[in-house]
């Protein structure tokens, strides 16, 4: 066994433990998922609370129901009640795991116990935070129902932790005395209610103080403010909800359409088209992994971050611009590395056949990248609600879509769209489905290539809830790269797929 060998299995090696304690690590940290719900939840609260004007616009009243449903407010107790119980869980583990690094068996002062902890307390301080602002607005939902009693309790439960942010207290301090069976005005109660609530939860405790104040104009502004709000709410849920069920719907209908088609068909089938045909590989498994492991996955996990902690780079402190500069950075120096690596490990097999790394700017390129786009919804929809049920919140997930989510700068958004939208489906077509899906079909038939090429890829984005997902995006997207032999259409599917997150991310977002 030569040196270079006995080297790519030790750096083989590496890149498996750091790719397992990655995703180990994400075990710990709760899914975006749940965060996202909690932004839906909001401004489903937000759109219920729209009446229209002397009876009219009924149109717009049918449609505030079907996207609503019947009991908005009932649902939106339970969403938070099942967030608060997700927040508690996270805090129980993190203060386990707090406990074992304070043990007596454990080893003080090691720098990576440390870090550690730093992380873990920050942790805990959020999770903190988050069950104390969560407890505020369940309350507001009970009050809301008539449960004031159950609200109560909460609030005053909060105001006895001695864990919980003072101002979060003071405004539990608030809505107790507003809502209780001898109300009373606290001091600063409106400044308080303004700068500790948000959307609905806020208008809803003002309108309550503003009553019990008799304060009419105070009253009419903020119920004004909430109509026009609410309107705005109901326009964007029908943004992100009416535009990707037509997809869907188109999805399910060409899905029924190819499956039937392949049934009937056969062989003469559009999804049996080039299905068989493997590429002609003349470099071996080795090349593949020196190309993943030294190129991808230590490139991305060892190389680029060393790098990027010697570079002068800002810090991104509370700014959202100059986050989305860093991640695009990180994303770009990564991929010119891996591409890199791609080109030297190849160089000496050209000229490559026509099949490899093929971009056709001609015929069915966009019917084949907005029909895999629109197959893939469904099918991935359904994975998705099955992967929530076995994840239960945990698993964690791509940062940048909560970057995404709470970014409300407009120069960020358009940065962290380069990097998701453009860079992102360039780069990861060229090698999951460019180079390691034919590389694979010396060893395995196409669809095995696809099931192994579409794995790795879920598993490189490092988050065990996305795993499920995210290999079920890498086969559709393989069936559409083995299918038409373009990479340009498996590119744009990847990127309809992020664009379309992302944008949704965004108007969920924005204020």
């Amino acid at each position: 066994m030569t040196l270079k060998r006995l080297l790519l299995i030790g750096l083989t090696l590496l890149a498996a433990l750091l790719s397992i304690g990655s995703l180990i690590d994400s075990w710990q940290k709760p899914q975006f998922q749940s965060r996202l719900e909690l932004y839906q939840t909001d401004i489903i609260l937000q759109a219920q609370a729209w009446q229209p004007a002397n009876g009219q616009d009924q149109n717009f009243h049918l449609l505030q129901n079907a996207v609503l449903g019947d009991r908005p407010i009932e649902s939106a107790k339970k969403d938070y009640q099942e967030a608060i119980e997700s927040v508690e869980k996270s805090l129980n583990k993190a203060d386990k795991q707090l406990a074992k690094l304070y043990s007596p068996i454990h080893i003080p002062l090691e720098a990576s116990s440390q870090k550690d902890e730093v992380e873990l307390q920050q942790s805990i301080s959020q999770l903190q935070k988050l069950d104390g602002e969560l407890g505020l607005h369940l309350g507001i939902l009970q009050a809301q129902q008539g449960d004031t009693d159950s609200a109560l309790k909460i609030w005053q439960k909060l105001q006895s932790q001695i864990n919980v942010d003072s101002h979060l207290q003071k405004t539990a301090e608030v809505l107790s005395a507003i809502w209780d069976n001898s109300p009373k005005v606290l001091p600063n109660a409106q400044q308080s209610l303004q700068q500790n609530l948000t959307g609905w939860f806020k208008s809803t405790a003002l309108t309550q103080l503003y009553q019990l104040q008799q304060r009419q104009d105070a009253l009419s502004k903020v119920q004004a403010e909430q109509q026009i709000e609410a309107t705005r709410a109901i326009v964007k849920l029908a943004i992100i909800a009416i535009i990707p069920s037509l997809a869907a719907l188109i999805g399910s209908i060409l899905l029924v359409f190819l499956v039937g088609q392949l049934l009937l068909k056969g062989k003469n089938a559009l999804l049996a088209q080039n299905a068989g045909e493997r590429w002609l590989t003349p470099w071996t498994g080795e090349t593949v992994l020196q190309v993943f492991v030294l190129g991808f996955f230590l490139m991305g996990q060892l190389f680029i971050p060393l790098i990027l902690e010697i570079l002068p780079l800002p810090q991104a402190i509370n700014n959202a611009r100059i986050e989305a500069f860093s991640v695009l950075v990180s994303y770009l120096l990564i991929s010119a590395g891996a591409l890199l690596v791609l080109y030297f490990s190849i160089k000496r097999f050209f000229p490559l056949s026509a099949s490899w790394f093929r971009f056709d700017f001609t015929g069915s390129s966009l019917l084949w990248g907005f029909g895999g786009y629109c197959v893939a919804l469904p099918i991935i929809v359904v994975v998705s609600l099955i992967n929530q049920q076995i994840w239960q919140g945990n698993g964690g997930s791509n940062p940048l879509l909560q970057l995404a989510l709470e970014s409300q700068d407009v120069v960020a958004l358009l940065i962290f769209f380069v990097t998701a939208a453009i860079c992102a489906p360039f780069f990861e077509e060229l090698l999951f489905r460019g180079f390691l899906l034919p590389s694979l079909t010396r060893y395995l038939p196409v669809w095995g290539a696809i099931l192994v090429s579409s794995l790795l890829f879920a598993i490189a984005h490092l988050s065990l809830s996305e795993i499920f997902p995210l290999t079920t995006l890498g086969i559709v997207l393989g069936v559409v790269y083995t299918r038409s032999r373009n990479l340009l259409t498996s590119m744009l599917v990847h990127a309809l797929w992020n664009s379309g997150t992302l944008m949704s991310l965004f108007i969920l977002g924005s204020k």
